[in-house]
């Protein structure tokens, strides 16, 4: 086994590599691209509604910003998939993949955000509550926890890099 294929793990090329991080990225994506494209559908209706009209203006400025960053999370998971098409046949997969991991980074944070945003707007009309936002900090909370808090943590206790 050679000193490279120790470090890795495994005994494959770095075009090998990069097809298998592709695949696996792509499986990625096809959760988070789901999950984004319906509540940013769900989003869409909203303004459509008799109810719309009655919302205080903060509640639809917080309508308008949560669907510009679902529109912007949306874009940024669709991303990689356009990425591959237009670069495919071009012998750049290895930075294919980079920039693809980078967009869906991006694509989750404003995923995370626009969750945020949802979530207030959703309890603030839904409640009125002043413990509102105290409720949408402790569940950022755990998106935070599941998203990166985890993975991270994960990422130092085992591997050496």
């Amino acid at each position: 086994m050679t000193q490279a294929a120790e470090r890795t793990g495994r005994d494959e090329t770095q075009e090998e590599r990069a097809d298998r991080m592709w695949g696996e990225l792509i499986q990625e994506i096809r959760v988070a691209q789901t999950g984004v494209q319906i509540l940013f559908g769900f989003l869409l209706t909203v303004v459509f509604t008799p109810r719309y009209d009655d919302l205080v203006h903060t509640d639809q400025v917080i309508y308008i910003v949560t669907v510009v960053l679902g529109s912007c999370a949306t874009g940024a998971l669709i991303g990689p998939v356009s990425l591959h098409r237009l670069v495919s046949g071009r012998r750049i997969k290895p930075q294919a993949v980079r920039i693809a991991s980078r967009l869906t980074f991006v694509g989750l944070v404003l995923l995370l955000t626009t969750m945020t945003a949802a979530l207030l707007l959703i309890l603030r009309v839904a409640t009125h509550d002043d413990w509102v936002p105290w409720l949408v900090t402790g569940v950022v909370a755990w998106y935070l926890t599941c998203w990166f808090g985890v993975p991270m943590w994960t990422r130092r206790r085992y591997t050496t890099k």
